[in-house]
């Protein structure tokens, strides 16, 4: 399987979701590292 951008997001979510469960005190970490990820993405700045 080839990961392309338009699988990172449901990757990151996935990830992210179980951490927050995890250790839900970084929810603001992950949510802002999540948003400025989906930032570059967006603007084909990262491929």
């Amino acid at each position: 399987m080839v990961i392309t951008a338009a699988h990172i997001s449901p990757i990151l979510s996935l990830v992210f979701g179980i951490l927050i469960l995890i250790f839900p005190r970084i929810l603001n970490i992950l949510v802002a590292i999540f948003l400025i990820i989906q930032g570059l993405l967006g603007l084909g700045l990262v491929r």
